[in-house]
């Protein structure tokens, strides 16, 4: 008989999880999960455990240094020669494993309009800063508006050379990839690169390639993580 007061004290400790770090999955990677495993790979990156509250010694909530490397808000300049700029703190789906888990989400760093041109102003002022990488949260969540006025204040600064962006979007909600999308990605003079996100043969299914291929079709580099 199953033990309903262990399933009662599960289920408040995964409300637990939900409240101190963000939930969420797409329907499109959700569909691809196996009821039947219960060690399906793509359910253990997404549905959150009750394991993710253990703090074990030697932990930190910024395991990478982020904030040590911070000279303003959503800058994170480690190496002389490139920034990593986190635009927003949104993501489509929320990994379990995120090294940025206390930091993305509702609550999350986004940045003002201020806050961004702060940071454009960092970047136009180290002549050494040859690569931006958009990372966050996840870059490709911003509007296409908003991305083309983002990607046309890069690619003005002439000591820039590479606009890098991290994303999940194109396996976890392909759909997203659009037209308008793909176009305020295109640049006058700088490369863009695209590092794809994905972990499992399952995730790349026809709608998540056919996005891919939209994209690498408009002459974006596209690497993996």
């Amino acid at each position: 008989m199953p033990d309903a007061g262990g399933d009662v004290d599960h289920a408040a400790k995964l409300r637990d999880v939900a409240l101190r770090y963000a939930v969420g999955i797409t329907p499109a990677l959700d569909a691809l999960i196996d009821p039947h495993d219960p060690q399906d790979p793509i359910a253990r990156q997404f549905r959150p455990s009750p394991r993710e509250l253990e703090t074990r010694p030697g932990e930190h909530a910024d395991p990478i240094g982020d904030a040590a490397h911070g000279p303003l808000k959503g800058v994170v300049h480690r190496y002389p020669d490139r920034v990593l700029l986190k635009i927003l703190h949104a993501c489509p789906v929320y990994c379990r494993f995120c090294f940025r888990r206390e930091m993305v989400g509702p609550g999350g760093e986004a940045m003002s309009p201020a806050e961004i041109d702060a940071a454009l102003d960092y970047i136009h002022g180290d002549p050494g800063i040859w690569e931006v990488i958009l990372t966050g949260g996840d870059p490709l969540l911003l509007s296409p508006r908003r991305m083309m006025e983002l990607v046309t204040a890069l690619d003005g600064i002439d000591h820039l050379g590479v606009i890098r962006l991290h994303s999940r979007v194109p396996v976890a909600d392909p759909e997203r990839v659009s037209g308008p999308l793909i176009d305020a990605l295109k640049t006058r003079e700088k490369a863009v690169w695209l590092a794809v996100h994905t972990n499992h043969p399952r995730e790349l299914t026809t709608a998540a390639l056919d996005s891919l291929r939209r994209l690498a079709d408009a002459g974006i580099s596209l690497v993996s993580q």
